[in-house]
């Protein structure tokens, strides 16, 4: 990996509800290189939305930061004051939101939309940012920009809302972009034209990008590094390439193994019981009740990522005597 511009250490954030302190974010560590994309994967309700609203501080209210650091160029972003983060967001780092219809403001033109960060970041004037929110609408790919600035997010499909939001990610030229599932609920040949877009604009401008996916496939062909998440947790990281060859958590296995293999059609192989409640989650490994590798001491202690060779971490201790189930998957 190349020199980290983003490192996220021992990160934990905490949800106090009606049941009790919902552990959302517990321990989550991994890295950003510059210039790269890091893939972060895992069921839904792990903890990957709230890892990047973390990141930049916009996890909602009541859930906080109780431990960690998040380290963007050497700076804990955890200690610096609202008014400090609230100017890198936007400059330095950006986020795309999963749901563009929730996310835009319904009562506003997409072109006022684009332009206010550039408007309030960048000091421009308003002529200026209005050119600069046709610009963008360019570059992202929507046809009559000028005319298109003028429409509410209603008015628009959802593949062009998504573009809008991209837009808006882009309008002041971040380092790092976090990409919360930006191709929810698109039909696949839009979901296929959003994700060209922007790892072509990261070509462009050498973007670090943080890609929150369910789909493996788009990660095995646009990410150079992998963190796997698992009830709040990161279980393992590494190069996609090797994670894939050869996984080194038995999450990690299951999630391969639920992949359709169109060379070996059959029933596919469901990782078996459910995720554990957050609120109280099971002692020791949280994935050991579903384990087919559990053993008796997974059931208590702590169970923090371990470094392996080639720049890789797991957070199974068992990982070496299970390595021979762990077999290699091909995603194309």
């Amino acid at each position: 990996m190349s020199e980290p511009i983003l490192e996220v250490r021992d990160l934990r954030v905490e949800i106090p509800t009606r049941r009790g302190v919902v552990r959302a974010v517990d321990g989550a560590s991994f890295s950003l290189g510059r210039g790269e994309t890091l893939g972060l994967v895992g069921e839904s309700g792990c903890g990957k939305s709230m890892t990047l609203r973390a990141i930049v501080g916009l996890l909602p209210s009541p859930g906080r930061i109780v431990a960690g650091q998040v380290l963007y160029e050497g700076v804990d972003l955890t200690t610096l004051p609202k008014r400090g983060l609230r100017a890198l967001r936007g400059r330095e780092l950006a986020m795309i939101f999963q749901e563009p219809m929730t996310a835009l403001n319904p009562v506003l033109r997409v072109g006022d939309q684009i332009a206010e960060a550039p408007l309030a970041r960048l000091g421009y004037s308003r002529r200026r940012a209005w050119a600069r929110a046709i610009e963008l609408m360019s570059l992202v790919g929507i046809p009559d920009p000028e005319r298109r600035t003028q429409a509410y997010p209603h008015e628009l499909s959802g593949g062009m809302r998504q573009r809008v939001m991209i837009a808006i990610a882009l309008s002041c030229e971040p380092k790092v972009i976090l990409a919360d599932e930006p191709t929810t609920a698109l039909d696949v040949t839009i979901q296929d034209q959003i994700l060209k877009l922007l790892f072509s604009l990261q070509e462009r401008s050498g973007l670090s990008l943080i890609l929150v996916t369910h789909d493996l496939a788009v990660v095995a062909q646009t990410c150079r590094s992998l963190a796997v998440m698992y009830a709040g947790q990161v279980v393992e990281t590494g190069s996609v390439e090797l994670v894939f060859a050869e996984p080194r958590h038995p999450y990690t296995l299951g999630l391969l193994r639920s992949v359709p293999d169109f060379d070996n059609v059959g029933a596919l192989e469901a990782i078996p019981g459910t995720p554990p409640d957050l609120v109280a989650p099971p002692p020791g490994c949280r994935f050991h009740p579903r384990c087919p590798f559990a053993q008796s001491d997974c059931v208590a202690g702590d169970f923090p990522l371990r470094p392996l060779p080639a720049e890789r971490a797991t957070a199974c201790i068992h990982h070496e005597s299970a390595a021979t189930a762990m077999q290699p998957q091909t995603l194309v």
